[in-house]
């Protein structure tokens, strides 16, 4: 197979050739030439895979398999794309054993505080690698979780895994990582307020920077260049669109040149160490007629009204209420058929295969109670406009991450 195996409490790296392994270089010598930087502490780490043991434990699962990208970064700090199929094997009482492509190596040695890992080639089928590496380890008779619910873990791969493990038990391990990553961890909210304070900065430049003439796409070059000069992820900006285009909340990016009279709409979401503030904001080229000005006046006071609500115990139907009833009563919109807010917290990279985390959402059905520790993105948005904030709920109510002023601007 080609597999590179380190094994915790073994010699170093483990190289199989023809059913023999053959030690190679150990990882504590590689590790010599990159710089290891976690995201958080190895005792945070530590705690979150304490946490979701105690679920398998409940479930009765003996070993995890943890392929969906968010799950892998919070429970391992690295974040491989998804190129080639990688995932890591949880036991539920052993180390867990990350199994990756090679060529990503380097990038899992300098983002994760694990020790086990399986490396594979390019011309090789990752799914038998897994398969391989739980029988090796005696664990293909197990009761094994499956991420059912996972972006990564496709119709086929699931087949193939359980085809190559026909006397392993599986176990439905849908929104259990999900869950446990809503309450968020000091270190967490300081990620999502350096996100926050990086949109309030980049949506004051991205303003300035556009006028009648001008295209959209300048405010999308001002924002992206803002976003990495106060140290976020990358330059990718968010949905940005104007003129009659502004009523598509994703609208893309085009080269229209601004109008006197038209909006534009900008939804930033800057990402710090993966974790994502969003931002909403309209801007008007010239002076705003009276009719717009009245609807800009009456979002802003309608989600005042919603963001005040927003404490722990409240149900999310009844916050979600505040904006939907006063946005339809006040004949801004004929229906609503979207939620007004969703999670925020970490996202794989700028294009995840969920651009959104809709693991709690605010609709009139939603039964679920905000605690302390949560965040969301509420928005609000009627007639071409929209405002939105990044959101932490906190123990005595709420608090927005995102500072900026919250008007209807004008250039």
């Amino acid at each position: 197979m080609g597999l590179g195996y380190h094994v915790p409490g073994s010699t170093g790296q483990i190289h199989r050739r023809g059913g023999h392994l053959i030690p190679m270089h150990r990882r504590q010598t590689l590790a010599t030439t990159i710089d290891t930087q976690l995201a958080f502490s190895r005792a945070e780490y530590e705690q979150r895979l304490a946490s979701l043991r105690r679920v398998m434990e409940e479930k009765g699962a003996d070993i995890l398999i943890v392929d969906e990208k968010e799950h892998l970064v919070y429970l391992t700090g690295f974040g491989p794309s998804g190129t080639m199929y990688q995932a890591c094997i949880v036991p539920i009482a052993a180390d867990p054993i990350m199994v990756l492509r090679r060529l990503d190596g380097p990038s899992f040695l300098e983002s994760t505080w694990l020790d086990g890992h399986v490396m594979y080639g390019d011309s090789e089928n990752p799914v038998d690698v897994v398969a391989a590496t739980l029988t090796e380890h005696g664990w293909a008779n197990s009761r094994i979780g499956f991420e059912l619910d996972s972006n990564y873990l496709s119709v086929q791969r699931y087949q193939a895994l359980t085809a190559a493990l026909p006397h392993a038990t599986t176990i439905d391990f849908s929104n259990v990582l999900r869950e446990q990553r809503l309450l968020k961890s000091p270190q967490e909210i300081e990620y999502l307020q350096q996100a926050a304070n990086i949109a309030d900065e980049a949506m004051r430049q991205a303003v300035a920077a556009v006028g009648e003439g001008v295209s959209e796409r300048a405010a999308a070059i001002t924002a992206s260049r803002t976003f990495l000069e106060l140290g976020g992820d990358s330059g990718h900006v968010g949905p940005i669109a104007s003129g009659s285009r502004t009523d598509s909340l994703h609208g893309a990016l085009r080269d229209h040149p601004l109008a006197k009279g038209e909006i534009l709409h900008l939804e930033l979401c800057p990402q710090v160490r993966g974790y994502s503030a969003r931002l909403m904001r309209p801007t008007i080229v010239g002076e705003p007629p009276a009719e717009q000005a009245e609807t800009a006046r009456l979002l802003i006071e309608i989600q005042d009204k919603q963001l005040a609500a927003m404490r722990p115990g409240i149900a999310a139907h009844e916050v979600d209420r505040i904006a939907r009833s006063g946005v339809l009563s006040a004949g801004l919109r004929e229906s609503y058929d979207n939620s007004s807010g969703y999670t925020l917290g970490f996202y794989g990279s700028p294009y995840p295969p969920r651009t959104s985390d809709f693991t709690r959402i605010f609709v009139p059905t939603a039964e679920w109670i905000l605690e302390p520790g949560m965040i969301f993105h509420m928005y609000v948005a009627a007639k071409g406009m929209a405002f939105s904030e990044t959101v932490l709920v906190t123990d005595d109510g709420h608090k927005r991450l995102t500072g900026i002023e919250r008007r209807l601007f004008t250039c």
